[in-house]
């Protein structure tokens, strides 16, 4: 059967506006599905790494110089802000040495010093190290840090000028990732979100026990606190 002029050019015109439609480049997809946001196009990758200081500790002395305490508490402040409490801090100090004695008391002045900054006890591990030959051997402090790994941009596999499936390009917020990942002032951030301290059980204690007593719980206004109302009202 044979259909009309104008249903054939119809049907001819619907077929080229369907043709156009289609996507005429390759669309990246994962499982099944396109990747279109620039962070899953892009990803920041978390790494860890080891941070270490050494403390030369010299034979006599009784603890840790000035210098010394100094480079710790920077360390020491290092940790706290970036670690989140997802590593352990590890303290090594050498023994059989000439120094193993001045080793030790800078070792137990090092642990009262994590301990006043607010390191949790169990987040501190020290172990010896044999020091072999070593004229002065030093105290060893070390942790994992976590850094972000910025993606690299600067894909172009195809000309945006034959593109028409209007999709994000293939470079399309690369740039974005990258400054974010540089900027980021702690990576593990990025993992999740951070340990919170207890809350303080202080005020709650106070006001269970004048509930259990039968008294107000509503918090008492001194005279000038109180709302008055206008002369003549």
């Amino acid at each position: 059967m044979r259909l009309p002029p104008f249903n054939a050019g119809l049907i001819g015109c619907l077929a080229l506006v369907l043709a156009g439609c289609l996507p005429r480049e390759p669309v990246t997809q994962v499982a099944g599905w396109s990747v279109v946001d620039p962070s899953e196009r892009h990803p920041i990758l978390v790494h860890q790494q080891p941070a270490t200081l050494s403390l030369p500790i010299a034979r006599g002395a009784y603890g840790l110089s000035p210098a010394q305490r100094a480079q710790a508490v920077a360390f020491l402040d290092r940790y706290r802000a970036t670690d989140a409490g997802r590593s352990r801090l590890l303290i090594q100090a050498p023994s059989g040495s000439a120094n193993e004695v001045a080793a030790v008391h800078a070792l137990a002045e090092l642990r009262h010093l994590a301990l006043d900054m607010g390191l949790d006890q169990t987040a501190l591990t020290v172990e010896t190290y044999p020091a072999g030959r070593h004229a002065q051997p030093p105290l060893r402090l070390s942790h994992l840090r976590f850094y972000a790994e910025a993606p690299k941009c600067g894909a172009w596999p195809e000309n945006l000028a034959d593109s028409y499936a209007g999709l994000n390009y293939a470079n399309f917020g690369c740039a974005n990732q990258r400054n974010f990942a540089a900027m980021v002032s702690n990576p593990a951030d990025l993992l999740g979100p951070r340990t919170e301290t207890p809350a303080a059980s202080e005020k709650r204690d106070s006001q269970w026990d004048k509930y259990v007593r039968g008294e107000s719980t509503i918090s008492k206004k001194q005279e000038e606190e109180r709302v008055k109302g206008l002369a003549g009202n």
